[in-house]
């Protein structure tokens, strides 16, 4: 599905995983809007998401995109508060984007920067309290549709905030779930392992922007990290010794405005069916 965007058509990918439950569920996964002050067509996407009534929805960060963005990156995620929803961060809810040489990232992932200039504690509170799970380090359950969801949750990876070893805590409290789900902003190959390792059925993650310039078909030359670029957006399978799970990496639906160019990966949201 194809809808108007900020910088050409957002798609509304929809997906399918057959996983054994009882009752469907509807999942909608967000990531990377990194919103900025003005972008009307992407707040009216997001309210088109809305319409959706998805039963959960799962948002990957890199919400904000600018040093003004908190409030109205809120007011645009609004219509999705009426729906149950967990969340973690990037980098650039802890951070303003600046300029930096795009040809950089083919020489690897992107340098972590130290200094923390947006207000993350006011909009991570503000998440909560629209009623979102917090799920950076940390777990919960949210009963969905029926089905008691167990979630564990990693700070973002690309910033080196995750805590791997939380999530053998995270698990243990969660053996009441019908079904556990891992959450990360960035995919990283140490992060699916482990997700998968504690027994994580489905993966979330974001960050990559499904490649943001690639080649016809959508072919990523890059994913800003570890992963490699054919699972840079989209459902891949994953095994580590006898455990599996499924990773599905969001393709985002922005990207920095110090580079706002898109090539053959347009902005994108993904409505998942659990089954």
């Amino acid at each position: 599905m194809w809808l108007a965007g900020n910088a050409g058509p957002f798609a509304l990918r929809e997906v399918e995983l057959a996983i054994g439950l009882d009752k469907p569920i509807s999942v909608l996964h967000i990531s990377d809007i990194h919103f900025a002050p003005g972008q009307k067509k992407k707040a009216g996407f997001l309210k088109e998401l809305a319409g959706l009534n998805p039963d959960l929805v799962v948002n990957t960060g890199d919400n904000l995109g600018h040093k003004d963005a908190i409030n109205p990156c809120l007011s645009a995620l609004r219509p999705l508060f009426d729906f149950p929803g967990v969340f973690v961060n990037g980098s650039n809810d802890y951070r303003a984007p600046k300029f930096r040489n795009p040809l950089s990232y083919f020489q690897g992932p992107s340098k972590v920067r130290n200094e923390v200039d947006l207000d993350t504690k006011r909009f991570t509170s503000e998440l909560r309290g629209a009623g979102w799970l917090d799920l950076n380090n940390q777990s919960g359950f949210l009963d969905v549709a029926g089905t008691k969801l167990g979630f564990m949750g990693l700070d973002d990876p690309h910033e080196n905030l995750d805590d791997l070893d939380s999530l053998e805590i995270q698990k243990h409290s969660l053996t009441e779930a019908d079904l556990l789900i891992g959450v990360a902003h960035a995919p990283y190959l140490r992060v699916i392992e482990a997700f998968t390792n504690h027994d994580a059925s489905v993966v979330f993650a974001g960050h990559t922007h499904g490649g943001q310039i690639c080649l016809p078909g959508s072919k990523a030359l890059v994913t800003n990290c570890d992963l490699p670029t054919e699972h840079a957006q989209g459902v891949s399978g994953w095994e580590f010794g006898e455990k599996q799970s499924l990773l599905n990496v969001s393709g985002g639906m922005g990207c920095s405005i110090f580079a706002p160019v898109r090539l053959f990966c347009p902005p994108s949201a993904t409505l998942i069916t659990i089954s």
